[in-house]
């Protein structure tokens, strides 16, 4: 009986091959973007789970209290580690101070690389669960010991074992490999990380860290650790919350640093915090683009139904026969999810090869190496599920529908479909136009704000701006040298130092005073050390002042504070204020413009700047404008390569660092575009299967219009009417829903643009255009037929 209802099956698609291309091309690219979005998915609440002690390793993070607002902060002062291994033996098992992950030079005989790493203490290994090639994980108790990554090894040595050769960092950095481990995935908090180093040996580097006179009141690493098999995640986390505060002096008591443990299960979904409170963070996009492939494979969905009973009269002859010959309904009901069940499932093999040639595209905008698991039974699986699902979704209607027609009205030519049949088929287009309106209003959105917040004036001239990072031991007694001869090139007009690059907060200070300030307010402020001239070579906008310069000795004890600091402090008149910063006075010379060196959705935060040549790392440098930038680059090159023989050149760009806070809103908007599109194609898939049956349906009609002196335009508007009274409907539907969910979504931003009127007006007429030029087609293609043919039969 089954081989008889898909022989049936096959033969029906056969006999109209158009609409079966239709429906099935329509299918396979509902079921394409599923399966994409559905590997996306996989790879995202897949993160780390290669780890098989997953659910109980957490990182430290810890509350402070600003003000009555809740700051989260995952940096952990240095001795938290081993007070944690020495109070609580019994809540951990391994407790692992690490640094944050930083590119390195590694050298081995004449190849000088750069690589990705980190420095972890002796159970690093242990807790990421490395799988070793070579050598043992508690090689790190060693401090002169390495271990390298399956690649990083192969760079250095190929084939050759790496084991008991020695790596050089720096000259005073020389470490022998004990261990190779494999590759971490991709899908890692940990990926790509090339080298692991002794944390002790980090320590030693930074000499400050052992001279502090306060060490639990500097943030400055990270902490992670493996709870004990028996112990509860969150009653460990309540007993540890304290452990800071106890040793603060009374002042910074005053944040009132609360620590707890966040699992790694939530790592990589929900690593914003509000107020203290852990939030969606990219959690929300999982559900967001999950909706939209059901809402696109929805769509196809909706499409197959709409073609299949609009053409239900066709069959309607067939349907009277197999009855009249005894056949009941549940049988007509069979033959129909059969017919069903086939072109889902060629859709299905279709749209596996469209997602096979789709995947290096959809990897380059996810920035993830995603393939097809060809042997997972979970593809097949899923797979599988998704095209029953589909076939019973989409051939449901149909089925019932078609075989409820009475044989004995159909035989005698009196059935009708009825003037209420086509309302649900009216219903599901109206219901498409919603979606892929309100996908792409979405879209708009998404991208306007990217490009709100890319306008947004960043403080500073970021244009033709280098920055190299640069060890502030090399540079020591030697920075003027360099600034001459740079400058002696002509390929630069300015050259100066920093503490931090001008994107990003590397420091922060809370021991701040001013004249007025409430002794119990808690502050916060991003602090960086420079060198003389950097707002001049940096292009700050001064609102009050100057610049720091050597000519005025006493801009040792100066600082220069941004229109944030002015506001939030209440000064009138900054210049010449004096600030308390660590117990030291400084004074204020100058008041610039707010710089973007974090968020650019968000405020800036009150910043400050003071003058240290011994405590700065980065060099920025400001290309001439009237010279090539390669050519300026591959100058500077050379005068590094004089001044620094044993280090590589490296360069970043300022205003393509920048470029990058951008990525994350721009991939979503990427991929939203994309999918809208998708949804739109779908649409008019369906919408010319449906207006070339409805021209077919009416040709006749259409013969008679003719002779009777209807003009091509008079039919093609009669033909088309229909079609854009359903999107005027979509689109009335479309924009309040899209309003309220694009205007919930930028209240995540405090930087934001706003929901302007033409937004939805550009989606509606393009949307409306769209639907004219597919079902002109079709109307004009039967406007023009010779009623001869069409009025032959009569």
């Amino acid at each position: 009986m089954i081989r008889n209802y898909l022989k049936i099956a096959w033969r029906n698609i056969v006999k109209s091959k158009g609409y079966a291309a239709i429906n099935i091309g329509g299918l396979a690219t509902g079921m394409a973007v599923a399966l994409l979005i559905g590997l996306w998915i996989w790879d995202e609440v897949t993160y780390d789970r290669h780890n098989q002690h997953y659910d109980r390793i957490a990182q430290v993070f810890q509350n402070q209290d600003f003000g009555g607002k809740i700051d989260t902060w995952q940096t952990m002062p240095h001795p938290t580690g081993e007070t944690l291994r020495r109070n609580y033996p019994d809540d951990f098992k391994h407790v692992v101070m690490a640094s944050w992950d930083f590119y390195k030079e590694l050298t081995y005989g004449d190849k000088r690389l750069k690589k990705l790493g980190k420095y972890v203490e002796p159970d690093g290994p242990l807790l990421m669960d490395l799988q070793m090639l070579r050598g043992s994980r508690d090689a790190l108790k060693d401090v002169s010991s390495i271990l390298l990554s399956e690649t990083g090894a192969r760079s250095y040595f190929g084939d050759a074992d790496p084991v008991g050769k020695v790596i050089r960092f720096s000259e005073r950095e020389m470490y022998t490999v004990q261990g190779v481990y494999r590759d971490i995935p991709r899908n890692s908090a940990f990926a790509n990380l090339q080298f692991l180093a002794p944390f002790d040996a980090y320590i030693d580097q930074m000499g400050w860290v052992r001279s502090m006179v306060n060490p639990w009141g500097n943030n400055a690493f990270l902490l992670y650790v493996q709870i004990a098999d028996h112990a509860d995640m969150s009653s460990v986390s309540e007993k540890i919350k304290m452990v800071r505060n106890d040793h603060l002096r009374p002042e910074e008591r005053r944040l009132k640093p609360r620590l707890f443990l966040h699992p790694m299960k939530m790592w990589r979904l929900q690593t914003a915090f509000e107020n203290g409170v852990v939030a969606d963070g990219g959690l929300k996009y999982v559900w967001l683009f999950g909706l939209i492939g059901l809402f696109v494979l929805m769509l196809a969905c909706i499409n197959f139904m709409n073609l299949s009973t609009a053409r239900s009269e066709k069959r309607a002859r067939e349907v009277g026969i197999r009855k009249a010959i005894g056949s009941v309904r549940a049988q007509l009901v069979k033959q129909f999810f059969s017919e069903s069940l086939l072109v889902v499932m060629l859709a299905f093999v279709l749209s596996l090869l469209l997602v096979q040639l789709a995947l290096p595209l959809f990897n380059s905008i996810t920035a993830k190496q995603m393939h097809i698991p060809w042997l997972s039974p979970m593809l097949w699986l899923a797979g599988l599920s998704i095209s029953f699902f589909t076939a019973l979704v989409a051939g449901s209607y149909p089925a019932f529908y078609l075989s409820s027609f009475q044989p004995v009205k159909v035989l005698k030519g009196t059935f009708r479909a009825g003037r209420y049949a086509a309302v649900p088929r009216q219903a599901m287009l109206v219901l498409q136009f919603t979606i892929s309106l309100i996908l792409i209003i979405g879209t708009i959105v998404v991208f306007r704000q990217i490009d709100y917040a890319r306008q947004r004036p960043v403080g500073y001239n970021p244009d033709g701006l280098l920055s190299i990072e640069m060890d502030s031991r090399h540079m020591q007694g030697r920075f003027d040298a360099l600034e001459a001869e740079l400058l002696a090139t002509g390929a630069v007009t300015g050259v100066t130092q920093a503490s931090a690059p001008a994107t990003q907060v590397w420091s922060t200070n809370g021991n701040i005073h001013w004249r007025g300030k409430d002794p119990s307010l808690a502050v916060d402020f991003p602090t960086t050390t420079v060198r003389a001239n950097y707002g001049r070579v940096m292009g700050w906008k001064f609102a009050q002042g100057r610049d720091f310069s050597k000519d005025f000795a006493s801009d040792s004890a100066a600082l220069i504070v941004n229109e944030a600091a002015v506001k939030y402090m209440g000064l009138e008149h900054a210049v010449g204020e004096t600030i308390r910063w660590n117990d030291m006075p400084f004074t204020i010379v100058g008041v610039i413009s707010d710089v973007i060196a974090e968020s650019p959705y968000a405020p800036v935060r009150p910043s400050m700047y003071r003058m240290d040549p011994n405590d700065v790392s980065l060099v920025n440098l400001r290309l001439h404008p009237g010279l090539s930038s390669k050519e300026s680059v591959k100058k500077i090159g050379e005068v590094f390569g004089k001044f620094f023989p044993e280090r590589l050149f490296d360069y970043q760009f300022v205003d393509q660092e920048y470029g990058r806070k951008f990525e994350s809103e721009q991939r979503i908007g990427t991929l939203a575009g994309a999918f809208a599109i998708l949804a739109v194609f779908i649409c008019c898939l369906g919408l010319f299967g449906m207006a070339s049956f409805m021209a077919e349906r009416r040709t006749k009609e259409i013969g008679v219009r003719k002779v009777m002196g209807a003009s091509v335009v008079n039919l093609w508007a009669m033909l088309s009417k229909d079609f854009l009274v359903l999107v005027f409907m979509g689109i009335l539907l479309s924009m309040p829903l899209a309003y309220f969910f694009m205007h919930n979504w930028l209240q995540g931003y405090q930087y934001r643009s706003d929901m302007s009127w033409w937004i939805f007006a550009v989606a509606g007429i393009g949307v409306l255009l769209i639907t004219l030029l597919t079902v002109s087609f079709q109307s004009v293609k039967a406007a023009l037929m010779n009623p001869v043919k069409s009025l032959r039969a009569e």
